[in-house]
């Protein structure tokens, strides 16, 4: 009877503990103004019904990496209300977000002079393996096989707006698209695709993942920005730095 007392106290108090942490993250509307001047509030993602709410560490930690290459030319894979700030504080830069999602593409505020492009992927998360498979035994995937908007690797994203593939990037944020679902498109090639964008650049590009304790986010981003140039990392987010044309004429993208 101890036990069960002991249990049922355990239980309770972490339901009490849910439902208080649930007061703290309140679903934000990107158009309100309370969301545009408290960064360091944590709020839901309507990206996914699955989604889990960026926490302040990790704002934070995307924060610093944006100010310290700010001016910078930023590029975001998938928009989240959080950043805006990160586009604000690039107020002399260069922001482009890519947003498969029409609902969301309609709520973003542009800060500055962000453009906005609706984009569209025909990948499903299902796919992961084959198409990692394919990668890694198909010659037009390798870094070293030329432009990415003219590949026919399975991964290479070739629709996307033009000054995409020729502006230098400074920092690119893949947080897109959403992967909730084996039928969902998955990020695989918004990560190949950035590694290989990134590669073509002659300066030094932080490649940010999000959502790095799923699979998909977690194999690609070792199989294609490679262990070796993981710097830092803050809750599920990982940066790489990738060094640009030093790499792009090796048939293979890690060393090992």
């Amino acid at each position: 009877m101890s036990i069960f007392r002991l249990l049922k106290f355990a239980i309770t108090s972490s339901s009490s503990s849910s439902s208080r942490w649930a007061d703290l993250v309140l679903p934000c509307n990107v158009s309100e103004s309370s969301c545009q001047d408290t960064p360091s509030h944590i709020r839901v993602s309507s990206r996914s019904p699955n989604s889990k709410p960026i926490a302040k560490k990790e704002y934070w930690f995307l924060f610093n990496i944006v100010k310290q290459r700010a001016p910078c030319n930023l590029l975001i894979f998938g928009w989240e209300p959080q950043y805006r700030h990160l586009a604000k504080i690039n107020a002399a830069g260069t922001t482009v977000v890519l947003e498969d999602i029409p609902e969301r593409i309609k709520q973003i505020r542009r800060p500055n002079s962000t453009r906005i492009y609706k984009v569209n992927y025909d990948t499903m998360a299902k796919d992961a393996y084959k198409l990692l498979t394919h990668a890694r035994e198909e010659v037009a995937c390798a870094p070293n096989s030329g432009p990415v908007q003219t590949s026919t690797c399975k991964l290479a994203l070739t629709n996307l707006p033009n000054e995409v593939y020729t502006c230098k990037w400074d920092v690119i944020i893949v947080d897109g698209p959403s992967n909730d679902g084996p039928e969902a498109p998955g990020r695989m090639t918004t990560i190949y695709t950035s590694s290989m964008i990134a590669r073509a650049n002659n300066v030094t590009t932080n490649v940010v993942i999000h959502d790095a304790d799923r699979m998909i986010e977690k194999w690609f981003s070792r199989e294609f920005l490679c262990e070796d140039n993981l710097v830092s990392s803050k809750g599920r987010y990982w940066n790489f730095r990738i060094e640009g044309s030093e790499q792009l004429y090796s048939p293979s993208f890690c060393s090992q």
